[in-house]
């Protein structure tokens, strides 16, 4: 989860789940885990989604004629978007992308990429749309369409007891850990830097540490080497629970913006899809998926397409 142009992820980069023994072994592989912590049923089935004959008729004529959609997504990025035990995509995100597609008449197959590929393959029409905890943005809604289907802020995280004792508010000089090509990472660039520049203090160093897996932004705060990462809000929870309580949120979520679903600019798809997921939304089955992953604080009640706030 680049300049992605930056990935959804707020004001500051992300992090995905990792696996127990990763973090106590202080290992640095980039496995994600399964996903079984408190307030996620990882196995809970979602309801059946009825293929709707008006909004499949939206479908541009080499979609349908495919009878699929090539949903690209960062797996690193758990709830949202992940590989479990097995190395299957799963996630809220993944989840969504089917219900979409069937309710389109579609299938989807989801395709595993880096972060800041996602949007060039898109333009490029590598990937028919992504799904990828995005944040809608008016800078990417430039170059492609944006259709929101959920809401988050930027947490951040420490170790336990917070033995830094830093301040979420003034990160200057401060080891901070991003992923790569975020939103999080640019806010670093473009705005905590230059303030601490104006304010006389040292910088962030290097922009952020910056890694292309969110997996790798967590381990990087556990192992010591960062002092506090800064994710969206559903991922910083999910990633205090896999950790066995050897981090803690500080600080109260800010910067609520909504995620977007990414397709080509000005496709007849994004108007099949926000109508697909108003139809999700009224039927109860994404609140049923929300649930599932226990991510339903984000949800809301309106699709639109290129809704971004700033």
């Amino acid at each position: 989860m680049t300049a992605r142009t930056q990935r959804t992820r707020l004001f500051a980069a992300g992090v995905a789940a990792v696996s127990v023994s990763l973090v106590l072994t202080g290992c640095g592989s980039s496995k994600s885990s399964s996903g079984s912590s408190a307030g996620v049923n990882a196995s809970a089935s979602v309801p059946a989604v009825t293929a709707d004959p008006a909004l499949a008729a939206l479908l541009p004529a080499d979609v349908k004629s495919a009878g699929k959609i090539v949903v690209a997504t960062d797996a690193s990025y758990a709830p949202n978007e992940f590989k479990d035990d097995k190395g299957a995509i799963v996630g809220m995100d993944v989840d969504l992308a089917n219900a979409i597609a069937k309710k389109l008449g579609l299938t989807a197959d989801v395709q595993n990429a880096t972060f800041d590929a996602i949007i060039p393959g898109i333009t490029g029409n590598k990937y028919t749309m992504s799904m990828s905890s995005f944040t809608d943005t008016k800078e990417r809604e430039a170059s492609v369409d944006m259709v929101t289907y959920f809401s988050a802020g930027t947490g951040a995280a420490v170790k336990k007891g917070n033995p830094d004792k830093i301040d979420p508010t003034d990160l200057c000089g401060k080891k901070v850990a991003v992923q790569t090509g975020t939103t999080q990472a640019k806010d670093i660039t473009d705005t905590i830097n230059p303030a601490c520049t104006k304010a006389g203090k040292p910088t962030v160093p290097n922009d952020g540490d910056k890694f292309d897996l969110q997996t790798d932004v967590t381990q990087a705060l556990v192992s010591g080497r960062d002092q506090v990462m800064l994710a969206d809000s559903p991922v910083v929870d999910y990633a205090l629970k896999q950790t066995n309580g050897q981090l803690e949120k500080i600080g109260s979520v800010t910067d609520t913006a909504p995620y977007g679903v990414v397709l080509p600019k000005d496709s007849p798809l994004s108007k099949a899809v926000q109508g697909a997921i108003q139809s999700l939304m009224a039927d109860g089955t994404y609140k049923s998926i929300l649930e599932k992953w226990g991510v339903q604080a984000g949800a809301i009640d309106k699709s639109v397409v290129n809704g971004a706030t700033s």
